[in-house]
């Protein structure tokens, strides 16, 4: 509830400020922005949450929860960029959100079978080439760039594939170390 409740909120603050970005709340000559609703809304779903213990309750703090989050995350680009409220950073924010939520429901679904795959992609010589590959082509990317965005994905590509050849490595010690060990026969 509290995800349907975040993208609908967040699609009807976005299309009630795009509607009528003329509409703007002003106390004291200062312009409060939704995103301050938005964390109040955000405490009031985490405290109702955590003090009450009741199917309806819950379900009302995550809804709560949901609409606090969509508007903070509707101004995520004011908030990024210091005043660029229709910044391309809240779309691409809302679209990397979405895709993590929709990557984590199917791993929740097929762990097992994700699992196995992984297992046996590391324990193949493949993984060493390709964790050699992303590591070397990527560290090229980072020495010769000045742009932060290339960079950053540099890096973590970078990082990505280090970790894929430790985890080659760490899997191909296990193996040897299970065959130095002799299997005691039972009695």
């Amino acid at each position: 509830m509290a995800l349907i409740s975040f993208i609908l909120s967040f699609a009807i603050a976005r299309a009630f400020t795009y509607f009528h970005p003329d509409i703007v709340l002003i106390s004291g000559g200062i312009h409060i922005h939704h995103f301050w609703f938005g964390l109040l809304l955000l405490a009031l779903g985490g405290w109702l949450g955590i003090n009450y213990n009741q199917k309806e309750m819950d379900m009302l703090a995550a809804i709560v929860y949901g609409v606090g989050g969509g508007l903070i995350a509707d101004e995520l680009g004011l908030l990024l960029t210091f005043g660029d409220y229709y910044s391309g950073l809240t779309w691409t924010f809302l679209l990397l959100f979405l895709a993590f939520i929709a990557t984590m429901a199917l791993l929740g679904k097929y762990r097992k079978d994700v699992f196995e795959e992984l297992h046996g992609f590391v324990g193949s010589q493949t993984s060493l080439y390709i964790g050699v590959f992303l590591a070397a082509i990527s560290v090229a990317f980072v020495v010769e760039t000045d742009n932060f965005l290339i960079t950053l994905f540099s890096v973590v590509l970078t990082v990505t594939g280090i970790l894929i050849v430790l985890a080659f490595v760490i899997h191909r010690l296990r193996q040897i170390a299970r065959q130095a060990i002799p299997i005691p026969k039972n009695a």
